[in-house]
């Protein structure tokens, strides 16, 4: 499976030069997490609702502290070709919860952690299914018929 086909929704992004009230914001409204901090057609970073709690919130920065200042940098990213297990390996190796996934060079989205969990979670009910019928139904193989 390609890593654009493990992604759960586009990636949402915001330019550097916004405030991080207007992050918050744009993560509250539409559910995400995450945002690719994008400079022209330059992805340069990721804010993250933990960004802006640990690097904002905590250190006492105001509403309109510019979001290039609690931005994650560098960005770890996959190409939207590649095999989602890159993605696993990536996901260890720097042990982080989202990858910015490019084609080209290009932001096209986000997956995360949690879209594989979900992907995972219901690959193993479906292979689940058949020792579940034997176990409920006590399905057995029909007798191999003995040759004399």
């Amino acid at each position: 499976m390609r890593t654009i086909e493990g992604m759960r929704r586009s990636g949402l992004s915001i330019e550097p030069e916004r405030t991080i009230h207007d992050a918050a914001a744009v993560m509250e409204q539409t559910g995400v997490g995450a945002l690719a901090v994008i400079d022209g057609d330059r992805l340069v970073g990721i804010v993250t609702d933990r960004d802006l709690v640990r690097r904002g919130l905590a250190q006492g920065l105001p509403t309109d502290a510019r979001v290039d200042g609690i931005m994650s940098t560098p960005v770890v990213t996959i190409d939207a070709d590649a095999d989602l297990h890159g993605a696993f390996a990536l996901f260890r190796t720097h042990a982080i919860r989202r990858l910015a996934v490019v084609r080209g060079g290009q932001f096209v989205g986000m997956i995360t952690i949690d879209d594989l969990l979900v992907d995972v979670a219901a690959d193993l009910v479906d292979l689940s299914r058949p020792v579940e019928a034997e176990v409920l139904f006590a399905h057995h193989d029909s007798p191999v018929p003995t040759t004399r």
